[in-house]
């Protein structure tokens, strides 16, 4: 019997966890932090569409613009990460003391993607290098 009831309990966890997915929305329906970083970001280029993931702890965000950029935004709207699908990033999406680094070190250098986490920031170049930075934006870890 007890082991009927833990099938069932890693079942009902498993079908909740299986049942967040992305699933369409628009950009009106964005948290208003994200729509107006949308608007600064995209300068114009089209919304290709938009897709929130109903995850039931932390929902969040994606938009995908014409020009390859996808954007992932959390639930209140804050930048969780930024990626060119094609091309590079734009250095001005970046923070300045990350460019400063970069410029410094890996100059050719152009950014793909940018993620930012709690307490980090990663950057990943087009040399294929992942770089993490503390939240003093000082280097902590390179990855190649």
């Amino acid at each position: 019997m007890k082991r009927i009831f833990i099938f069932l309990a890693a079942l009902a966890a498993f079908s909740c966890a299986a049942s967040a997915d992305d699933r369409p929305s628009s950009f009106e329906q964005l948290p208003a932090q994200a729509k107006e970083y949308v608007n600064a970001v995209g300068n114009g280029v089209k919304v290709m569409y938009v897709t929130k993931d109903d995850d039931l702890f932390r929902p969040d965000y994606n938009v995908m613009l014409a020009n390859g950029i996808l954007m992932e935004f959390s639930n209140s709207g804050a930048l969780k990460k930024i990626e060119a699908k094609k091309g590079t990033l734009s250095k001005e999406l970046i923070p300045e003391s990350i460019r400063e680094f970069v410029d410094i070190h890996y100059p050719d250098a152009e950014y793909v993607e940018y993620e930012v986490g709690k307490r980090t920031y990663d950057v990943k170049l087009s040399n294929r290098l992942e770089l993490k930075f503390n939240s003093a934006f000082h280097i902590i870890e390179v990855d190649d």
